[in-house]
């Protein structure tokens, strides 16, 4: 998704990447990193730190984490690391680099066990078809298992809800098709799209509930934090 966001950063100055917040920039300078790691060798990286489904050999505890700094292709990772740029900058700021930190990653984290919850319903109904004698419910068993899981996605929709909760009423306007909208409002429309076409299973190869996931826990952390006070506290967590 190209987005463009009309809200004012205070006009800092600096050079290119000394006025990033810290955080923000890190993960952006590592997540480019991985991406030409994963262009050198892309069959041992995707092998070794993409999600894959619990059951299946390739599954290692350490993907639910590295799978956020692998993409599946140049656009992938230039319009995550565009959404976290401009967003992710702007909820840093907001919370600061511990807090932002630790919304990122649970965010992730969160965008990982509804999509795994999901697979997990959709193997047990492989499963009961297969014992019935489906030859495509096997199949179906064998890509679950097979299909690696990548990007920074899950984590991103989460920042993207925190922003949504914190500037509620700037505006968002879609590059294509160019509609404005305020920034809850754009939010609840993403939600809706991801919810529909995951559901209906359009737009295949997308992880729609991951991306569900992710706001989800997004939206559950800032209101958390606003119920205990904390959310303008830098010192804690």
């Amino acid at each position: 998704m190209a987005y463009y966001y009309s809200n004012n950063d205070g006009g800092q100055r600096g050079g290119f990447l000394s006025s990033w917040p810290p955080v923000t920039k890190n993960l952006i300078i590592i997540n480019v990193i991985i991406f030409a790691a994963s262009l050198i060798n892309e069959n041992f990286m995707i092998g070794t730190f993409a999600l894959f489904y619990p059951t299946s050999p390739f599954f290692h505890w350490w993907q639910v984490v590295t799978h956020m700094f692998l993409h599946g292709g140049f656009w992938h990772i230039f319009f995550n690391m565009y959404t976290l740029f401009i967003f992710g900058s702007v909820v840093e700021r907001y919370l600061g680099p511990k807090k932002f930190l630790l919304f990122y990653f649970v965010c992730g984290l969160g965008a990982v066990a509804l999509h795994l919850g999901v697979e997990y319903l959709q193997m047990q109904s492989f499963m009961q078809s297969a014992a019935d004698g489906s030859a495509t419910a096997v199949q179906r068993i064998q890509d679950l298992k097979m299909t690696p899981t990548v990007g920074a996605s899950g984590a991103i929709y989460g920042v993207l809800m925190g922003y949504a909760m914190l500037f509620p009423e700037s505006r968002m306007t879609l590059l294509f098709p160019p509609v404005t909208l305020s920034a809850k409002w754009m939010v609840v429309a993403f939600a809706a799209i991801e919810l529909l076409t995951g559901v209906t299973g359009w737009a295949s190869g997308i992880a729609h509930f991951a991306h569900l996931g992710g706001m989800l826990i997004g939206w559950l952390m800032i209101i958390w934090w606003r119920r205990r006070g904390i959310l303008f506290d830098q010192n804690r967590l």
